[in-house]
């Protein structure tokens, strides 16, 4: 991949000004197996004076010149998704099986979704005498995670270009080679010089110049609360538009009603997906304090199910998780929960039997975990899951609210008219009942330090916008 140590700035690749380079770990060996160039404020300032320039005339593009641009970006996209599988692999430690079937898979089916909401959104619309428009917002400044990173990208960029934006991205510095591969893919398609831009970078440079920038007019952001809040500040004093999908603490309630040993399984799978990485994984799951135990039996085996090995193995795995930052943190989380008194069920510290290298986790269980626990509180973004006991539905619903999250909540029963009911009180920007299929025409987003603001579909469209009113647009 000869453009790792360049940026993609005004349709060129072009060298950092200042040379610094930065390895890319492969989480599964704990080795450096690629570098890339890591950027200043000053690359950023080439980047948003780019996508400036090329904003008046991109703004203006007819919604069947958007619809082509799309079309050649999705052809390039499928060219290319084995390069970007074999990218998040080796960066961020998907298994290669699911990286082709999920990771990458996310990112065409946003790019797809996006796609049909642009052949019929209505960007105007008559009220009485006057029209409302809604307008592309300007410069958009993308920020996007190493968890997962096609699924933000285009969940940005998509929608980014429907609107008529032009863009700087910046991806996570810790998984960069899938973002470097859709550059090329943007450039392959005849991307307007300008519109689309990206400089690699770590956070306190490029995240913090991209934020204060005044010449960029919103920031989509997704990554941890912590640092959407550095983000937010460093946005305040230009006024700009701020969107981000921030942290979650998801809780998944089981109603008395369920099949208890499948409605278990099922939370388990999905809390442990992509080695626990996600954002909305229901990391709390809430049963009867009565079948506890059961439930706790239940997780174990479901746990146990679970192989651990390196990325580049093929079948059904969990693989690493992405970083030493991240490992520590994990094993940090899961000492605080023996420490604090929770029942540990299966997994525990360290790794896996058989893996002396890699960061790789132990498919963790907490039983009989209460609300005061680190483990109850915190985002651990690792397969440990924690089990909490609820006396009433109602008790269950408060306590799942109990939380400075609200990204997700789930919930499993029998009873669909119930499950309804909860679900209207369930302080969360998502409810998933009974484990529906992912739906990209949904909007994605968070309650409280969840974020703010919605992607997905024309939600994400939405975003990328102003409205503007006309008055007296239509003679009196």
């Amino acid at each position: 991949m000869s453009n790792l140590l360049k940026f993609y700035i005004n349709g060129q690749w072009v060298d950092p000004i200042e040379k610094k380079t930065l390895g890319v770990v492969n989480p599964s060996t704990e080795e450096v197996f690629a570098n890339i160039s890591v950027g200043s404020a000053a690359d950023l300032d080439k980047a948003v004076a780019a996508a400036r320039a090329a904003f008046p005339a991109f703004a203006e593009w007819s919604r069947e010149q958007r619809l082509a641009l799309l079309d050649k970006i999705i052809a390039g996209y499928q060219r290319r998704a084995k390069d970007l599988a074999e990218a998040l692999s080796q960066e961020m430690g998907a298994p290669i099986d699911f990286a082709v079937s999920d990771q990458v898979e996310s990112g065409f089916q946003h790019l797809k979704r996006i796609r049909k909401v642009l052949e019929t959104y209505q960007f105007e619309h008559a009220k009485g005498n006057a029209l409302v428009v809604r307008e592309p917002i300007g410069v958009a400044g993308l920020i996007t995670p190493w968890n997962w990173p096609l699924n933000q990208i285009t969940c940005k960029v998509g929608p980014a270009i429907a609107a008529g934006c032009t863009m700087v991205l910046k991806p996570s510095e810790v998984a960069p080679l899938n973002a470097v591969i859709f550059a090329e893919i943007m450039h392959e398609a005849g991307t307007p010089p300008g519109v689309f831009n990206l400089v690699n970078g770590d956070g306190p440079t490029v995240g913090e110049a991209m934020s204060r920038h005044p010449g960029i007019d919103m920031m989509s952001f997704t990554g941890s609360t912590r640092a959407g809040i550095l983000v937010a500040r460093s946005a305040a004093d230009t006024v700009k538009r701020v969107s981000q999908e921030l942290g979650g603490k998801s809780a998944n309630i089981l109603f008395p009603d369920v099949d208890l040993e499948d409605a278990v399984t099922k939370g388990i799978n999905k809390c442990f997906g992509n080695s626990g990485q996600s954002c909305n994984a229901p990391t709390r799951m809430l049963v009867q304090r009565s079948k506890m135990a059961d439930a706790a039996r239940y997780a174990k085996t479901a746990a146990e199910k679970f192989k651990v090995g390196p990325a580049g193995e093929h079948g059904p795995h969990l693989g690493p998780v992405v970083s030493e930052i991240q490992f520590n943190k994990i094993q940090d989380l899961i000492q605080s929960g023996i420490k604090e008194g929770a029942e540990l069920v299966t997994g525990g510290p360290g790794r896996p039997d058989g893996l002396n290298r890699g960061y790789f986790i132990r498919p963790t269980v907490f039983a009989n975990v209460t609300p005061d626990m680190r483990i109850a509180k915190e985002e651990i973004f690792g397969p440990v899951i924690s089990i909490m006991a609820y006396d009433s539905l109602d008790d269950a619903v408060e306590e799942a609210n109990n939380t400075v999250y609200g990204l997700a909540s789930y919930l499993q029963t029998k009873d669909i008219e119930k499950g309804r009911e909860i679900a209207r009180k369930m302080r969360s920007g998502n409810v998933y009942i009974n484990y529906p299929a992912w739906d990209t025409a949904l909007p994605f987003g968070g309650y409280k330090q969840s974020g703010n603001g919605r992607e997905y579909a024309e939600y994400g469209l939405e975003d990328f916008t102003e409205i503007k009113g006309i008055a007296g647009y239509e003679a009196a």
